[in-house]
């Protein structure tokens, strides 16, 4: 197995969804959340001009990264996750034909080259219930320190 470490999130963009109604039906508690009309914050929580143009609804899907080995990688925990989500596929689905856009979210942190295989099944699952994927690609932290400049 290849040594990378992975985070996953779902993100969710819609016209005017409500966040606490996404959070009560997905049973995922977001990181994120606001709805279309909000006035928008920055991330220390200070007020900026204007409003949100559309809702928004990040949560996460793992705790904290995790080492990929064996037993555990992107694919294998994108099959667990759309598991739990078929669950939620009527919603989706909804959401979808009102103009949302979602998708799992993943941030890979490597080390080397590596090869990443989905399943044509969970592909066709992903479709089915209106998610795309992000993989973004980024050099693993400690890599990249020995690589900066000094």
């Amino acid at each position: 197995m290849s040594d990378y470490e992975f985070t996953m999130s779902l993100r969710i963009r819609h016209p005017n969804a409500k966040p606490a109604e996404i959070t009560r039906i997905l049973g995922i508690e977001p990181q994120h959340t606001w709805r279309a009309g909000d006035v928008r914050h920055d991330s220390a929580g200070g007020e900026l001009a204007g409003t949100y143009r559309e809702s928004y609804w990040m949560g996460r899907l793992m705790a904290e990264p995790q080492l990929a080995a064996d037993h555990v990688g992107v694919e294998s925990v994108i099959l667990r996750t759309l598991a739990q989500l078929r669950k939620s596929s009527g919603f989706l689905e909804m959401l979808k034909e009102e103009g949302s856009v979602a998708e799992l979210h993943v941030s890979i942190f490597a080390r080397e080259e590596f090869r990443l295989e989905f399943l044509a099944e969970s592909l066709g699952l992903l479709g089915r219930l209106g998610l795309g994927i992000a993989l973004e690609i980024k050099p693993h932290p400690h890599e990249r320190a020995a690589i900066a400049p000094h």
